[in-house]
């Protein structure tokens, strides 16, 4: 019988409910939970190509040293000895964790406890702090803790809701849903969008506000300027519940609205319609994100926002609030154990003595540090300048994600121990390691993980584990243990992580702390269902929001409203003269080593672009599918040109997804400088002055192989996964001499193998497909402009057999012979639907999104490509009009 479990999806912070099924014959599929209040139901594409991303190709299933497979017993001696000497000889501030939001809050706990309580630093950071940690110092500056208000729900319940430094449709697509399900019931809700693009999320948007880049400070602190003398102020609350509004109300009158316009981009008319749009709607929800979070002034910003709302009152009850949308399945979690360098478990601070001295007599620990510690950057810097000795790096890839990730990869390949925890063998951090440790992946390991509205839920195993992969938490016990600190990490399981984890959040609490789940019943911990905090009081309905009573957690019980100044936006130079923002795309997740291994996720964008407005490309001389260097001091990149008009002018967008294992040269955290935030110590990933020019190629490729090609020696090559095999894109500063010779090296084709095929010296065509009988082994299009290939129809040949002579010449010709459809480059990742296939519907009639849908599923599963089809349809449907 087909066995059903209830987990987790391990993507973003949405924190949406599945059931894995595993069959008979061990297939696996998966479905969104309906009785998951994160998402009742519903999945986004990553969500349901999990089942796609389980398989063991690439894992690490057995620790190694130096490269050579190891026992794990010599790997924990070696890890502990080469920690703890590091500590004898240089003191605990030598060595150092980084950890992730990929982690369970039981693993996370652990890490936390090792080494502030045990080994007495608070070097401990995560790759969290890439993406909330403003969210975390705005929270605790403006309500004496790190505490989100609200819940999903408000969203739905909001009359305005607004989306700030949030592409909501393509990272958080479940909540895109349950929000464009509830404008579609109540068309009187609105919604604005502020982002400098005209994102897919502006698809359901009243009004969009094409902000600079950081300009949004000015624009909420121009909101409470405009608010200062209107009825909205919420006179009662705030003179009962705040202190400082007559400081930062001060601070905004400052600048006049023409100020503000400057400031922003944003002109006067569309500044005073979405402020009296804020100023006379009540049930007003602000969502924002990395577009928020990811800059130098991103604590100013979250508390410009967070004034707005102590103002007026609107925080704390239903449809109205603040609310931080984190990246990370467990960003939250990571937070409530204190994984970040300046805080300590339970949301307690490591600047308290009183904390502290409360932690270590809950843990009997022999030390407890004494001050925070290192931040991502600045953790990394240590680590170049041989301040840490030791290194373990936790589920995450800083080579790719951390900002000037050259001198990043740099300072860890010097770095004299370093030890990765990882379920892949070869990741672009793994490869530097000293120690590798195999750990447990989705659907193998078992914990909990916190979503961005507070709610635990659990992750469960349903896969057997493979080769000698372990828990990470058990890696962390057993290393504690070899340390010495036996009796203080003699964990079982999970469950006693995570009742030691609950039993610490109500230590000394009476509800002076605001994380409290004291409550929870721990022996229910296999079939815990989904809950919110704070759950202080078994069996007893908690409340789900904070702060509409006024009670916050700053010593006086009182919020505080921050002055916020204008800071500098513009980060351009006359020889770096556009703004780099990076972010996701809406099929990929971190860094790829899970989603990279879907052929569906990867068949909407394939490879790493760079987006440029029309009249940009146009100053530079780029053309659409051009290759695009993008610089900066700090470093370079090669990129697929993308032009649009939904990108702002002067600005260039790029997605952060790509790596060493997938492309040849698009880790664009390479050109990102180590900028923060001075509050939180967030990089500021999404304002960078670079510059852009045409790459010049002798020759451009596209390929398909069965096997994983190697091509290191083209100047430019991206690689994806395919049904069948991998597809590729190339090009070449030089053209080989024998184009043969050069394909049977690359994609391993026996000499024995006839290639099928012709080239024209003339237009430099070329095209060569190597069958063995009716096999296709692999097929390589090349030309001197960027190839004209039916890539899709291409693709699919891989699983085709080849017994007609005629199907292989259209192979070479490129495109499908007659009869036979090219679909087109994918818009549905969920059902596989190409552009040609959804054009082709609107020719038969289909002239609404919902049309598209009844006749090819496209759009009906996550809505993602949505607002996609909405502009192929209004696009085909203006070319007829003309």
């Amino acid at each position: 019988m087909p066995v059903e479990t209830k987990t987790t999806c391990p993507y973003c912070g949405v924190g949406c409910g599945v059931i894995a099924t595993v069959a008979d014959d061990g297939v696996v599929s998966v479905k969104g939970d309906p009785d998951h209040p994160a998402n009742f139901g519903r999945l986004c594409s990553k969500g349901s190509a999990l089942a796609e991303t389980i398989d063991l190709e690439g894992r690490l299933l057995h620790p190694e040293i130096s490269g050579r497979r190891a026992a794990w017993d010599e790997a924990l001696d070696l890890v502990a000895s080469s920690f703890s000497k590091a500590i004898a000889e240089h003191g605990p501030d030598s060595v150092a964790f980084y950890v992730s939001g990929q982690l369970l809050t039981e693993d996370y706990y652990l890490a936390n406890k090792l080494m502030k309580g045990f080994i007495g630093s608070a070097n401990i950071d995560t790759n969290s702090r890439l993406c909330m940690s403003s969210s975390v110092a705005g929270h605790r500056r403006a309500f004496g803790a790190d505490t989100v208000p609200g819940t999903y729900e408000d969203m739905e319940l909001a009359d305005l809701v607004i989306l700030t430094g949030s592409n909501l449709a393509w990272c958080h697509p479940v909540l895109y849903q349950r929000l464009a399900a509830a404008k579609a019931a109540r068309p009187g809700m609105k919604v604005v969008v502020i982002d400098p693009r005209r994102t897919m999320s502006a698809d359901i948007a009243d009004m969009h506000l094409a902000i600079r880049p950081d300009g949004d400070v000015a624009l909420f602190t121009g909101l409470l300027a405009h608010l200062s003398d209107s009825l909205a102020i919420d006179r009662a609350y705030v003179q009962n519940h705040t202190v400082g509004f007559d400081a930062a109300m001060q601070t905004a009158r400052a600048h006049s609205l023409t100020e503000i316009a400057a400031a922003t981009g944003v002109t006067i008319a569309e500044l005073i319609s979405f402020y009296e749009l804020f100023e006379r709607t009540e049930k007003t929800v602000t969502c924002y994100s990395q577009g928020v979070n990811q800059s130098e002034s991103g604590t100013d910003k979250v508390n410009a926002i967070i004034n707005c709302h102590l103002a007026t009152g609107r925080i704390g009850r239903p449809g109205m609030g603040p609310f931080s949308l984190t990246g990370q399945p467990n960003a939250m979690g990571g937070r409530e154990v204190g994984g970040l360098a300046n805080m300590l478990a339970a949301h307690m601070a490591i600047e308290s003595a009183e904390d502290r001295g409360r932690v270590q007599r809950f843990w009997g620990s022999p030390v407890i540090a004494q001050k925070p510690g290192l931040k991502a950057v600045d953790m990394f810097r240590a680590v170049a300048d041989g301040s840490i000795k030791a290194l373990w790096i936790m589920a995450t890839n800083p080579v790719v994600s951390m900002p000037d990730a050259g001198a990043v990869e740099t300072a860890i390949k010097a770095c004299p121990f370093v030890v990765v925890s990882d379920v892949m063998a070869s990741t672009d951090t793994a490869r530097h390691a000293h120690v590798l440790l195999p750990s447990l992946g989705w659907g193998e390991k078992d914990g909990t993980v916190t979503n961005s509205e507070r709610r635990i839920s659990r992750q469960r195993g349903f896969l057997p584990v493979p080769g000698q992969a372990r828990a990470d938490w058990w890696q962390m016990a057993e290393v504690g243990r070899r340390m010495g600190f036996g009796a203080a990490f003699a964990y079982r399981n999970p469950s006693e992580i995570f009742a030691e984890h609950a039993a610490l959040s109500a230590f000394e609490n009476a509800g002076s702390r605001d994380f409290d789940i004291g409550g929870i019943d721990r022996d229910g911990y296999d079939g815990m269902t989904p809950f919110q905090w704070p759950k202080a009081e078994a069996g007893k309905a908690e409340v789900t929001r904070f702060f509409a009573n006024g009670r916050f957690y700053h010593e006086d019980g009182k919020a505080r409203l921050i002055p916020t100044a204008l800071p500098q936006t513009d980060r351009t130079s006359a020889d770096y003269p556009l703004t780099l923002n990076t972010g996701r795309v809406r099929d990929q997740w971190h860094t790829m080593t899970r989603t990279g291994k879907s052929a569906r996720l990867t068949a909407h964008i394939a490879e790493p672009f760079a987006e440029f407005h029309p009249r940009d490309a146009q100053a530079l001389g780029i053309e659409s599918a051009d290759l695009v260097e993008l610089e900066s001091p700090h470093g370079k990149v090669l990129l697929r040109a993308l032009i649009s008009e939904r990108q702002a002018r002067g600005s260039v967008f790029a997605p952060m997804h790509w790596n060493d294992q997938f492309a040849s040269q698009a880790r664009i955290d390479v050109v990102v400088a180590p900028v923060t935030d001075p509050h939180s110590g967030q990089p500021a990933s999404k304002n960078m002055g670079v510059r852009a020019r045409r790459f010049e190629a002798k020759a451009y490729g596209f390929a398909i192989s069965r096997i994983r090609p190697d091509a290191q020696d083209c100047a430019y090559w991206a690689m994806a996964k395919a049904d069948g095999g991998y597809r590729m894109e190339l090009a070449f500063a030089e053209e080989p001499q024998d184009w043969t010779f050069w394909a049977r090296q690359v994609f391993g084709i026996e000499a024995r193998i006839e290639p099928l095929g012709y080239s024209d010296r003339h237009t430099g065509d070329l095209r060569l497909a190597f069958f063995d009988g009716d096999i296709l082994l692999a097929a390589l299009f090349i030309a001197r402009q960027p190839v004209a290939v039916a890539r899709n129809w291409a693709i699919s040949q891989l699983t085709e057999r080849h017994e007609d002579l005629r199907m292989r010449f259209a192979l070479v010709a490129g495109r499908p012979g007659a009869g036979r459809a090219d679909p087109g480059a994918t818009v549905c990742s969920c059902f596989n639907v190409g552009v040609n296939q959804i054009t082709a519907a609107i020719r038969e009639g289909c002239h609404s999104v919902e049309a598209i849908g009844k006749a090819l599923n496209a759009g009906t599963n996550c809505g993602s490509c949505r607002a996609e089809i909405r502009g192929i349809i209004d696009g085909c449907l203006k070319t007829a009009a003309e």
